[in-house]
């Protein structure tokens, strides 16, 4: 009998380990740490997280777990989305999204070579309010979805 609650003990703390794991880097925090680190690397100002705009994206990829589909929500918020694997992590979704920088051109103010407007959009000097959701798709891939406010990519505008 003491075998079996000291196995019981083990095994649950195991499990516990691996829903941490799982869960690591995908906090609030997490998510604005790593937009904020990008941004002052260019001298734009930290956001802060805002609920209002997190339930916002938690709603809408909701929405996509049965087809898993990148699809914009078209909503008020400026909006970046991601896919991956079961274990994509938010942290790994935004340096995604920031390793577009290299194609970036700040004196054209255009993408030069390839994607860059997620990048943009984390830069973006006047988005200020940040939230993010992530969800496990049926099919055993994730979403990741970042809203921000104001929304930025404004035509004709730089992000810093």
């Amino acid at each position: 009998m003491e075998l079996n609650k000291s196995a019981l003990a083990i095994i649950s703390l195991i499990s516990l380990a691996i829903l941490h794991h799982a869960h690591a880097q995908d906090s609030p925090q997490d998510f604005l740490n790593a937009h904020n680190t990008a941004r002052a690397s260019v001298g734009v100002g930290p956001m802060i997280w805002d609920d209002t705009v997190a339930d916002f994206a938690l709603s809408y990829i909701n929405g996509l777990r049965r087809s898993c589909r990148m699809v914009h929500s078209r909503g008020p918020y400026g909006e970046n989305l991601a896919w991956g694997s079961a274990n994509l992590a938010g942290t790994a979704a935004v340096k995604m999204w920031v390793d577009e920088w290299r194609y970036y051109d700040y004196d054209s103010n255009s993408c030069a070579g390839g994607e860059c407007m997620h990048y943009t959009q984390v830069v973006w000097r006047k988005s200020v309010r940040l939230g993010c959701a992530k969800v496990r798709c049926n099919n055993g891939g994730t979403i990741i979805s970042c809203n921000y406010y104001p929304r930025g990519n404004i035509k004709g505008q730089r992000p810093y």
